[in-house]
């Protein structure tokens, strides 16, 4: 693929995650690309979207949010979407700088060098709508869209299809329908009496 294609795709997978409409095939090719650029430079992915401390800060993010999140590629996979789109790397961008601002007026630390127990009390308060507040608004705007990213991520990599314990895309002899599923439907259905 050439990289005026491959530009192009991103763009296009970048612009359809901002409005929500990124579909699990598309997902695959943005995890091929992370995983293709991960290669290329021998073994270790290289940010080109976000800064290498933004990244870092993306990546512990990610795995507060979703254990398992790190080794799924997730931070990754919103990297390379955010080089896709200017739209999307301000929003992180713009997220992680608030969130090491307000870390730095609590603890006087990074988000990313702060202590696990005060990572985890900034997490609590953004992670919540109950807590909005004018100074805690962009953080949690911030937090949704990173947990649903994350979550994104992590679900349409190797990983969390593993996880899932995913079957499809395989060949099968023969296909049975449990018999509780058939069961549960068949006292629902207006029709069982007729069967």
């Amino acid at each position: 693929m050439s990289n005026v294609s491959r530009r192009k795709m991103i763009q296009g997978f970048a612009a359809s995650a901002l409005i929500g409409t990124l579909t699990a095939e598309a997902a695959q090719h943005v995890h091929e690309a992370a995983s293709g650029d991960r290669k290329l430079a021998g073994g270790v992915y290289k940010p080109k979207g976000l800064s290498a401390h933004e990244y870092k800060t993306l990546d512990a993010l990610c795995e507060w949010i979703m254990p398992g999140a790190r080794q799924a590629g997730a931070a990754e996979f919103i990297d390379v979407l955010c080089s896709g789109s200017k739209e999307m790397a301000a929003i992180y961008t713009g997220g992680l700088a608030w969130m090491n601002a307000e870390m730095r007026r609590r603890v006087d630390t990074d988000f990313l060098t702060g202590k696990a127990a005060d990572q985890t009390a900034l997490l609590d308060l953004i992670a919540y709508r109950k807590n909005e507040s004018p100074e805690l608004n962009p953080g949690i705007r911030f937090f949704d869209w990173a947990r649903r990213m994350t979550v994104d991520a992590y679900f349409t990599s190797k990983v969390g299809i593993e996880a899932l314990g995913y079957q499809g895309n395989t060949g099968m002899k023969e296909y049975q329908v449990p018999l509780e599923s058939l069961n549960y439907a068949l006292k629902r259905s207006p029709f069982a009496d007729k069967v």
